[in-house]
């Protein structure tokens, strides 16, 4: 169950923000899509409940893309982000209509496309929501690379599956993957020594951090840059 701690923060939704292009269909689905087309590394990012069209996923997007990927931002939510304000559909009810394992198969003909235009590895981060979808593609040996930032919905049993390397960013202050579930995760990642893994918790900042910050506080902004920078050094060693 979803808790209300994904629900705080939500971002003021900009349809056209970013130096990239939103284009009407990649693989099926509306996207946000930036970087050289000459690229043969790319990266999908996959929102949390607020969707694609979060201003700060576009920054992280472009900053991805600028490390010399192909990035791809799909709107898996269908233009139908989760909206705090309408108590007329609470989170609850939003999200058995908004299933991560939904957008697990919606991907497949994400990466299909991507293979198409010639990409060679594909990696995928996902914010909240979205790690679920990546953990889902991790175990199906469908991309190269696992990037999960404060993930919620991802097991024991989840991880246990995951065939490619995987970095799992965690929060100190997060109900739905709280530290303690975070170290049982590294623990699972230890012991299987076929997976390449990276394991991080955060210090003093709550779930939603990476993607959610705010621009005017300095120690927010750090802590994303930092998240950051540990995701694109992740791909660096385990896509190109």
């Amino acid at each position: 169950m979803a808790s209300s701690q994904c629900c705080e923060n939500p971002p003021a939704l900009n349809s056209a923000g970013g130096d990239g292009k939103v284009v009407d269909s990649f693989g099926g689905l509306k996207a946000y899509v930036a970087g050289s087309d000459d690229s043969k590394a790319a990266v999908i990012l996959i929102s949390d409940i607020f969707g694609f069209e979060a201003p700060n996923l576009r920054k992280i997007a472009d900053k991805v893309a600028s490390s010399g990927y192909f990035v791809v931002v799909p709107d898996f939510l269908h233009g139908d982000p989760y909206a705090p304000e309408n108590s007329e559909t609470p989170i609850q009810v939003w999200i058995k209509s908004h299933t991560p394992e939904k957008g697990f198969e919606e991907a497949k003909p994400v990466i299909a496309a991507l293979k198409e235009k010639g990409i060679s590895t594909v990696g995928a981060a996902g914010y909240c929501w979205g790690a679920k979808v990546v953990v889902e593609l991790a175990k199906a040996h469908e991309i190269q690379a696992a990037v999960l930032l404060h993930p919620s919905f991802v097991t024991v049993d989840d991880i246990k599956e995951v065939k490619c390397p995987i970095s799992i960013l965690g929060a100190e202050i997060d109900k739905m993957s709280p530290p303690e579930l975070v170290k049982q995760f590294e623990q699972v990642l230890s012991a299987n020594s076929g997976v390449a893994h990276f394991v991080k918790i955060f210090p003093g900042v709550a779930h939603g951090w990476s993607v959610r910050y705010s621009h005017d506080d300095a120690a927010a902004m750090k802590s994303a840059e930092e998240a950051l920078a540990d995701m694109i050094d992740w791909f660096n060693r385990n896509l190109k």
